[in-house]
């Protein structure tokens, strides 16, 4: 590892941290820890991980000469038990967080898990799992009154924090590398604002955005793609829900020289009026909800001047995933985007065909650069733990904020997770 993990403090602020600063306790828990800690240990037992015991146990593929395997390292094996039997996949988050696990490289451990999530619970035992299993709260739904709420909890922390890891650019999506193949793996930070832009440079060429060209962006970020637009003479409507993006985006943009053509509004997608050439967005369709995915598209459709084009950008997952968890309440959903559902490229070609007039007409997959993305901002952000720390956020948020980016590039680094370029249009009468 090219850092050190902070470790959990003894003592927690439980104020801050009450699902990490006490065990579950309950009837429930105790009962469903010593069944969910015989399923892990009988999963455990045919991975190829090795999971070592404070007594000396180790369970799973012994390490031998010229082969290895992750190591989890288990702290507090019976708090470890009690937060999966209570929260499935979320205590699995939780008691890392809490420190009750370690890893000696923990994307490799989370990619063993990913790579067979499917199986790692007996079959019987997945169809009870909706019995016991939390379920999204109403209030995280994405209603219009709702979205605003959730989006803040995320994009809202703190602009000083999202600078510590991402590069000059301040974009926060998958860049596309000009490496490939084995050489992807080895891409260093000096390249990554030029990989960010070469992304959104892709999008706004299959968008057709040029000298007037009128751009409605869903999903500011930080401004980055506002401002290539402009710089190509478009002027650009954007839209975001994060107060904290808009204040830095507008700020950006007036010292840059093109306040009079880009306009950034707190506005949800869903009161945008106007006509447009070029609808893009980039990475902000997961954060719609899968209720919500057609009023996303017919929106889309309805301010699309006629022979405009779409050009975005989605985290995607097989369709078989998106059946099976669409209405799972999950640790990401918890501590990191509430109200988020990954949508599965099927999923999109259906709602479009079926509820709009818009069609896709070219894809470009890239998961592997985003497992690379993943890996530079993990390693930028760990690399400044002392300044993130200076800016308000403890032991227990690093390791949360580890364990995202961790999980997330596992997701990636195994197929269970893609993301897409997706360029789309509605065809011409005749």
């Amino acid at each position: 590892m090219p850092y050190t993990v902070p470790q959990a403090p003894s003592t927690v602020d439980a104020a801050i941290w009450p699902s990490i600063a006490t065990v579950p306790s309950s009837l429930k828990a105790r009962v469903a820890g010593r069944a969910a800690d015989a399923i892990f240990k009988a999963a455990v037992r045919r991975l190829p991980l090795e999971v070592r015991y404070p007594d000396g146990t180790v369970l799973g593929k012994a390490a031998t000469p010229g082969r290895t395997y992750p190591v989890m390292i288990m702290n507090r094996p019976a708090a470890f038990a009690a937060r999966l039997g209570d929260g499935g996949l979320i205590g699995l988050g939780e008691s890392y967080m809490a420190g009750d696990w370690d890893a000696d490289d923990l994307t490799a451990v989370m990619g063993v898990f990913a790579a067979r999530v499917g199986s790692l619970v007996p079959e019987p035992l997945q169809k009870l799992r909706a019995l016991y299993l939390p379920r999204q709260p109403r209030k995280e739904r994405n209603t219009e009154q709702n979205t605003r709420s959730n989006i803040s909890r995320h994009y809202d922390l703190s602009n000083e924090l999202f600078a510590t890891f991402l590069d000059e650019t301040m974009t926060y999506s998958s860049a596309l590398f000009l490496e490939s193949g084995e050489a992807l793996t080895g891409v260093a930070w000096d390249g990554f604002a030029a990989a960010q832009q070469a992304k959104i440079d892709r999008l706004l060429d299959k968008a057709g955005v040029g000298a007037g060209t009128r751009v409605l962006e869903i999903g500011t970020g930080w401004g980055e793609l506002a401002l290539r637009a402009a710089q190509r003479g478009a002027t650009v409507y954007s839209v975001t829900l994060s107060s904290e993006q808009q204040e830095l985006a507008r700020r950006r943009v007036a010292e840059a020289g093109y306040a009079d053509a880009v306009t950034i509004e707190l506005k949800d997608y869903r009161a945008v009026e106007g006509e447009y050439d070029a609808v893009v967005s980039v990475e902000m369709i997961e954060a719609v909800g899968y209720e919500y995915w057609a009023t996303y598209f017919q929106t889309i459709e309805r301010v699309l001047a006629p022979g405009g084009k779409v050009a975005i950008q989605a985290i995607t997952i097989a369709h078989d995933r998106l059946l099976a968890t669409r209405s799972s309440y999950t640790w990401v959903h918890k501590y990191i985007f509430p109200g988020g559902v990954i949508p599965s490229v099927r999923a999109i070609e259906d709602i479009t065909e079926k509820q709009t007039g818009l069609r896709v007409r070219e894809r470009l997959a890239m998961g592997e650069h985003y497992a690379q993305t993943l890996r530079l901002w993990e390693e930028r952000f760990m690399a400044r733990a002392e300044e993130v720390r200076g800016l308000g956020f403890d032991e227990i948020f690093q390791r949360m904020w580890l364990f995202y980016l961790c999980y997330c590039r596992a997701g990636f680094e195994t197929g269970y997770l893609d993301v897409q370029q997706i360029v789309l249009d509605r065809p011409v009468a005749g």
